[in-house]
């Protein structure tokens, strides 16, 4: 009986350690590059594609490589393991989640904010008043 009671408290508390560890992981902190660079926990930063500076996809490393400006005016270059996020180039905004590292933005993930088709034109909206 005293064996049962022991294996569950510790069942118990690994549960509740890796919920803690999962939730700390997934906790993800909006931040700028220059934050970024300091922090050693996976952030996020939003911010807009630089297209004159260009983009590519490396085929031998699986990357696809990017530049982009925060919202505090700072440029760095983007490395996103994976291809072209849909609807790139349509973007007003991207969300790059990652880690600063190398002088650059390792991302895992990157999240494309495009126009909406439903959303009218300031002078659509003016014809309406």
């Amino acid at each position: 009986m005293r064996v049962k009671i022991i294996a569950a408290s510790v069942i118990i508390l690994v549960g509740i350690g890796f919920g803690a560890m999962s939730f700390i992981e997934t906790n993800v902190q909006y931040t700028d590059f220059r934050t970024a660079a300091t922090m050693e926990r996976k952030v996020q930063v939003k911010g807009e594609w630089l297209p004159e500076l260009g983009s590519a996809f490396d085929a031998s490393n699986g990357q696809f490589v990017f530049f982009m400006r925060d919202e505090s005016d700072q440029e760095m270059k983007i490395v996103l393991d994976g291809a072209k996020p849909n609807n790139f180039e349509l973007a007003d905004a991207i969300v790059v989640k990652g880690r600063y590292r190398d002088g650059y933005f390792h991302a895992s993930e990157v999240l494309t904010k495009c126009p909406s088709k439903y959303e009218g034109s300031a002078e659509a909206v003016k014809k309406n008043l």
